[in-house]
């Protein structure tokens, strides 16, 4: 990988910057239209005639899309130019989340969300690449977790933003938001970032061929797993601030911009700490996961632990870049592929978390249930990291 990095002629700074500036808005829309729905779950029970846990399965059928979306769209876009399916991925995403916006009912919502899932993997895998691509390997992490800022800005504004927005009008608005950050994203894109007639692009088999690796499916574990604890949380999020700790709806959108806060944190030290420690940082982000999702219910009793609380799980996103570098490594030339596979595995997570989360819930274990479900994910994938460490130094005999 790294050699392949090093051949690629790199823009200037100016050039590097408004490309990683249009591709972090991309991820912005598409970090706002996969949140929402959590901060706006009340309103969207209320306002389809459901219950809540019924729109955790709303935010699954998202989640599925990723999934299902990311290794196609890897597969059959390969032989497109990065800048050209760029454009693909977010005009559809754009035009699946205006049809979210005009739903008649739940369940026709529940095939459009799935379909605005679809290009959110292969969006976030090709934009990686294009970041990595513009800088040294060395500095790769940090440049995939300034594309990634995007997404995690979302959680800091995009999302108590389209709280805000839902709650004040309607929870359609929000997704009509969405869809117009992404015809934003269209024009930035097709305006600074070129085509590289240069680009070596791959084909469906040699993509198909990182299936194969062991190490890229731990990986992908990792992510399903130990990721999927932060979603178990962050999902009933609102309900659990309303009825456990007290607070007022309208104040729900200020403690979701501390959410926003530690994952801007998070995503910053997590391309750091993969830079200095490479995959040993994975192992030490999700001990620290453990811990803060374990102290989670305790926290959810006051509103100034349970607002710290909040921030520290926000934390978690630190995984994404760190996982996303890790994967590029053990991929070898099935970049694509490996790149999109990522949010795959973190959007089986965003299905896993809110599913085992709602069970616990339904069980009548409690809204704060959820930070036990989310501690047991976090041991799990750490128990995955191990058996990839335990089995690193065979591979390389």
């Amino acid at each position: 990988m790294a050699e392949a990095v090093e051949t690629e002629v790199r823009p200037s700074a100016r050039v590097a910057l408004l490309i990683e500036l249009a591709l972090a808005v991309g991820g912005f829309a598409i970090g706002t239209g996969e949140f929402a729905i959590m901060g706006l779950m009340p309103d969207v029970a209320r306002g389809l005639g459901v219950g809540e846990t019924q729109v955790g399965h709303l935010i699954s059928a998202y989640a599925l899309g990723v999934v299902v979306g990311a290794p196609l769209i890897a597969i059959f876009g390969s032989y497109l130019y990065r800048r050209q399916l760029l454009l693909l991925l977010m005009i559809f995403f754009a035009v699946g989340n205006f049809a979210s916006a005009i739903a008649p009912e739940y369940y026709s919502l529940m095939a459009f969300r799935f379909i605005s899932g679809l290009p959110h993997g292969a969006y976030f895998g090709v934009a990686a690449l294009v970041a990595a691509s513009m800088v040294p390997p060395h500095k790769r992490a940090k440049a995939v977790s300034r594309v990634m800022l995007g997404i995690t800005t979302a959680m800091l504004v995009g999302n108590p933003l389209a709280t805000w927005l839902g709650q004040l009008l309607d929870w359609r608005y929000a997704f009509g938001l969405v869809g117009a950050i992404g015809i934003a994203t269209v024009v930035m894109v097709a305006l600074y970032l070129p085509v590289n007639r240069q680009e070596v692009r791959s084909k469906p088999l040699t993509e198909l061929a990182a299936l194969g690796r062991r190490q890229v499916w731990l990986t992908l574990g990792i992510g399903a797993i130990g990721f999927a604890g932060m979603f178990s949380v962050f999902s009933y999020l609102a309900p659990t601030l309303i009825n456990v700790t007290g607070i007022a709806e309208h104040w729900v959108p200020l403690v979701l911009a501390a959410f926003g806060i530690g994952a801007i944190a998070g995503n910053i030290i997590g391309g750091w700490l993969f830079d200095k420690l490479q995959f040993r940082s994975v192992g030490w982000i999700l001990g620290f996961s453990a811990l803060i999702l374990f102290l989670f219910p305790l926290a959810a009793n006051s509103v100034w632990s349970v607002v710290l609380s909040v921030m520290t799980v926000g934390s978690m996103v630190a995984l994404s870049p760190a996982l996303q570098i890790r994967l590029m490594d053990v991929a070898k030339d099935a970049q694509t592929m490996a790149a999109a596979s990522n949010h795959a595995a973190f959007n089986v997570a965003n299905a896993l978390g809110p599913w085992l989360g709602g069970m616990a819930i339904t069980a009548g274990f409690g809204w704060t249930s959820t930070g036990y479900v989310g501690t047991a994910m976090a041991l799990g994938g750490l128990l995955i990291y191990w058996w990839a460490r335990w089995l690193e130094p065979k591979a390389k005999k």
